[in-house]
């Protein structure tokens, strides 16, 4: 299995996805985050699963919550592009490949 590495816009989307959910119900950010690590658990293990976005990269939907997990598989590791929201600036990550 290849480690999985996060772009830091793809760590601060997160971390700013988690602080959100915890203000809305405590605990939820806490719930986010391991969806989150999760999906990125499943990436390593089988990364050709999901469907390709474009040529270099694929998506994962984040269980529950409405966000997704960009990523691409290099010769050493899986480099997270972004976690991304379902509605809010589709595509905007595009430039970070």
């Amino acid at each position: 299995m290849k480690p999985a590495l996060f772009r830091s816009e793809a760590e601060a989307e997160m971390d700013e996805a988690v602080a959100y959910y915890e203000a809305e119900k405590p605990g939820l950010g806490r719930d986010f985050r391991k969806q989150i690590e999760a999906a990125v658990q499943k990436i390593r293990e089988t990364p050709l699963r999901w469907p390709p976005l474009g040529p270099d990269t694929r998506r994962i939907h984040v269980g529950r919550f409405p966000y997704a997990v960009i990523y691409a598989e290099l010769s050493a590791h899986i480099l997270i592009i972004a976690v991304a929201h379902h509605r809010r600036r589709p595509g905007y990550w595009k430039d970070r490949i």
